[in-house]
């Protein structure tokens, strides 16, 4: 027994090493594979990044223009690529600038680590120069977040970090460390963490749940799945396919959900919430079972509560138990992961056709069709449409593009109209709304999937919160393509100040800059579309190329999105103009 405890002793002593705070944080990094990092630096992240400079031939670091740009930039790295994004900045300014950054993740379950530096131990609390509580003010936007004091509490918290971002619904985790704790010394040996006491990630699946569900299912006349991010956060894609296809059963998505199956499969009927299509809105209060998979019934997904889907059984899965009855009361509720939970029910379902049912979709899609889709994408009217432009994006791309867009009317129809064959292809900013979004988390969904083409749609206002980030495009030759559709309006609230304002445009018309001579001065090949006879080429051209393009597209200045549910209505009280 001894000489077991001293071979264990002199094993440790061999895998530790005597390094200081700065670089035990590089190795934690590395041990958890991390292999790209978006920061800026600064004073007390210094000792860090002066480590990180040695390590240059393993670990990427790309200096953003902006701290929010390396959060935006590590959720697009995160979503594409189902890892952990990485994130750092230094003390005050730098870390407030994190914040909504760690909001937009923790609203839309994405697994990213901050790491902020901090004013040594002895300054904490004096009002130092650049000391913020940031542990403090990140404490309601992270899964999780820890001040290190100690340079011996870092490889333990960091490797808690990453299992907590990245474990059951995954979120931000942000991990601040003083200065002395970066110079200090320690016996350095890293341990991947692989769990945490009192915190059960993933819910063990309740298999009488699972039978409740299924008898529903099989019973169910009009039964319909809304499937959300869970799904593909799960990896849950296979296992939801086959249940569609098996119970015959139209299925529709959230936002977030977008790509989880494919755009064109015959059973999906299309995308719900407040600028969803006709059918699977006005549908949901005509279900008798409503089955919700990886969804958490946003307010923009179920408009009034008390007029929401009253006449279904609902059941509902998801990983997280705090989603389960929050805003919609489930008579099945199955936790567990989509994957494991899914694959379960799947043996206990009937195979059957809805055919009666499915027609009903198809009715309320050709209602859409003649109403709105043929003139958002055919239009004949002689302004440029945003929906044509997503259209010949589709067509260039064969549906295998991923569509990274910002926030506002362009993401809507973004949404609504693209077209995609392969999942974690729709990256936006769901939850949150971040305007400013779409052009870091391109960047980071490029260097993650180089691989693939990556398109960014923006609108002019959304473009110019995060413009500078341009130069990141420029330093490091990301070849992402970015589109601007550009209608010199703050196009979202003004549609809702015509229809609820009486046209009042208060603070939304855009005097806009030269978008192509800006993106010139960066050295990005550029072309600006003002007539539809150039439209296609344009496009074409933009996809063809190996390096990173910008098209701006001058679109109709009051063209608004349609369907639409106004604030506060049911989901059947949809309109079509």
């Amino acid at each position: 027994m001894e000489t077991l405890k001293a071979q264990k002793k002199e094993q440790q002593k061999q895998t530790t090493m005597r390094i200081t705070g700065a670089e035990a944080i590089i190795q934690c990094l590395l041990a958890e594979g991390v292999d790209l990092i978006y920061g800026y630096p600064g004073g007390a992240i210094m000792p860090v990044y002066d480590e990180l400079y040695k390590f240059q031939d393993r670990l990427t670091h790309i200096l953003t223009r902006h701290e929010q740009g390396a959060t935006h930039a590590a959720q697009g790295y995160a979503r594409v690529t189902g890892k952990v994004g990485v994130a750092m900045a230094t003390s005050g300014p730098g870390a407030t600038n994190l914040v909504t950054g760690l909001a937009d993740a923790q609203i839309d379950s994405t697994p990213m680590v901050c790491i902020t530096g901090q004013v040594p131990r002895h300054l904490l609390g004096s009002d130092a120069f650049q000391e913020t509580d940031i542990v403090g003010i990140s404490t309601p936007v992270t899964k999780w977040n820890y001040q290190v004091t100690k340079v011996e509490e870092i490889p333990e918290i960091i490797a808690k970090a990453f299992y907590i971002a990245k474990s059951g619904r995954p979120g931000p985790v942000l991990v601040d460390i003083t200065k002395n704790a970066q110079f200090d010394e320690l016996d350095f040996s890293y341990e991947k963490c692989t769990g945490v006491r009192s915190y059960k990630p993933v819910p063990q699946p309740d298999p009488q749940a699972i039978e409740q569900a299924a008898e529903l299912i099989n019973k169910a006349k009009k039964p319909y799945i809304v499937f959300g991010q869970g799904v593909i956060l799960g990896e849950a894609e296979a296992e939801l396919k086959a249940l569609v296809e098996k119970a015959g059963i139209p299925a529709a998505w959230t936002i977030l959900g977008l790509s989880a199956m494919e755009t064109d499969h015959p059973l999906n009927v299309g995308m719900v919430g407040m600028h969803g299509n006709y059918g699977p809105n006005v549908l949901t209060n005509e279900c008798d079972v409503l089955v919700a998979i990886g969804m958490r019934f946003d307010d923009r997904v179920t408009g009034d509560l008390n007029t929401y889907a009253k006449q279904a059984k609902v059941i509902h899965f998801d990983i997280d138990p705090a989603e389960i009855n929050k805003n919609v009361k489930a008579d099945v509720a199955v936790l567990g992961n989509a994957k494991e939970t899914l694959g379960m029910l799947l043996p206990l379902i009937n195979e059957n056709k809805h055919e009666a049912w499915l027609a009903e979709f198809e009715k309320k899609h050709q209602i859409e069709y003649n109403e709105l889709i043929e003139k958002d994408i055919h239009p004949t009217k002689e302004g440029l449409t945003m929906g044509e432009v997503i259209e010949q994006i589709n067509q260039a791309s064969d549906q295998n593009a991923v569509i990274v867009s910002d926030v506002g009317q362009h993401q809507m129809i973004a949404c609504r109209y693209a077209k995609f064959k392969q999942t974690k292809s729709n990256i936006t900013s769901g939850g949150l709304g971040t305007m400013g979004f779409g052009l870091p988390a391109a960047i980071g969904a490029k260097m993650g999937a180089m691989d693939r083409e990556v398109v960014a749609i923006i609108g002019d206002g959304g473009y110019q919160m995060t413009i500078q980030e341009l130069g990141v495009i420029f330093q490091h030759n990301v070849p992402v393509k970015i589109v601007v559709l550009n209608n010199e309006h703050l196009g979202m609230v003004r549609q809702w100040q015509e229809l609820f304002f009486e046209s009042r445009y208060a603070s939304t018309v855009m005097t806009n800059p030269d978008f192509v001579k800006i993106a010139e001065g960066y050295h990005i090949q550029s072309r600006r579309v003002t007539e539809r006879a150039d439209l296609k080429e344009a496009v074409q051209e933009m996809m063809a190329s190996k390096n990173p393009y910008f098209l701006e597209v001058k679109v109709e200045k009051e063209d608004n999105v349609f369907p639409m549910i106004p604030s506060g209505a049911s989901v059947a009280d949809i309109r079509l103009k």
